[in-house]
C-alpha cells in the first residue's frame, strides 16, 4: 500500500472526526461528533497547540491518524510524550503503518527530550496489546477513571 504520513491539516478535520467516531466504535465507547471539528481545530492549530496529529493519507483519502501531546511526569521528573489515539481503518492495517507511526512518535519524543512515551488501550483490544508487546512496549495494570466536569 502506498501511503504518506504527514501533519494533520485543517482540511483533514472532517475526515478526522469520522475516524474518531470509528475509533470510538472500535473501542466500544460513546462518541458525539457535534462540535468536534471546531474543538479539534482550536486544539491543533491554535498559536499554542494542546494537541498534535499525524495522518495517514492514501491518495486523497485519510485512512488513519495518531494524535499526541506532551506533559510532565512527577514520577519520571521529566517530560513525556503521550500518544492519545492511534487508529487505522481496516484496509490500512497489516502493512506496518502502525509501527511506522510509533517510530515517528518516538523520534518526535527524542527531539523534544522526552523521557518516555505513554499511552493506553482497552484491555479487550488484544490485537493492539499483541502489537505493542511485539514492538517492545511494556504494559502496566491500572484502572482508568473519568470524572465528568461539565
Amino acid at each position: 500500500m502506498d501511503y504518506l504520513i504527514r501533519s494533520c491539516e485543517v482540511s483533514d478535520l472532517p475526515k478526522l472526526v469520522i475516524l474518531c467516531q470509528k475509533h470510538a466504535e472500535y473501542e466500544k465507547a460513546d462518541y458525539d461528533a457535534k462540535g468536534k471539528a471546531e474543538a479539534l481545530k482550536k486544539a491543533l492549530f491554535d498559536s499554542d497547540p494542546k494537541l498534535f496529529c499525524l495522518v495517514v493519507a492514501v491518495e486523497k483519502d485519510i485512512v488513519g491518524y495518531v494524535s499526541y501531546n506532551f506533559s510532565y511526569s512527577t514520577w519520571e521528573a521529566g517530560d513525556i510524550i503521550s500518544m492519545d489515539c492511534l487508529f487505522l481503518e481496516e484496509q490500512a492495517r497489516n502493512y506496518g503503518i502502525g509501527e511506522v507511526l510509533i517510530h515517528k512518535l518516538k523520534e518526535i519524543g527524542k527531539e523534544k527530550k522526552c523521557i518516555n512515551m505513554q499511552w493506553r488501550t482497552p484491555d479487550f483490544n488484544e490485537r493492539a496489546i499483541k502489537f505493542y508487546n511485539r514492538i517492545g512496549a511494556r504494559g502496566k495494570e491500572k484502572v482508568c477513571f473519568f470524572l465528568d466536569l461539565f
